[in-house]
């Protein structure tokens, strides 16, 4: 895989994760008002922590051939405990902290999405680099 396609995979992993966690915020929702929304949140929970884990292993992929900063790698490992603790307070039925843990992970994924999506890496332009 190129560099450029690794950081593609990057890019498609940081948005899948962004949705499934606006996902579970609708789904949440639901919880309010349909008994039945309860096994949706719980399936959407599940498609959350693997975008989560395919976000990490795209983080690593990408820094792994060119070198560069390990950041990325500790942004998305952040990402992963984040939706650890996150499943262990809604297992737990914790909603004074899993709610406003949910909405910090989405902030947190839609800002991930931006830099992703819109800074450049340096020395991947040219083809000698």
């Amino acid at each position: 895989m190129t560099k450029q396609g690794n950081g593609t995979f990057v890019q498609v992993a940081v948005a899948l994760q962004t949705l499934a966690i606006f996902f579970q915020a609708a789904t949440a929702g639901l919880l309010l008002t349909s008994s039945s929304a309860e096994a949706v949140h719980g399936v959407g929970a599940r498609v959350m922590y693997g975008a989560t884990m395919l976000y990490v292993l795209a983080a690593i992929l990408a820094w792994r051939p060119g070198g560069g900063s390990p950041r990325p790698v500790l942004y998305s490992s952040g990402f992963l405990v984040l939706a650890s603790v996150q499943v262990v307070l809604g297992i737990a039925h914790k909603p004074a902290l899993h709610v406003p843990l949910g909405v910090l992970m989405f902030g947190l994924s839609v800002l991930a999405l931006g830099q992703v999506l819109f800074t450049r890496s340096p020395g991947r332009s040219g083809a000698g680099s």
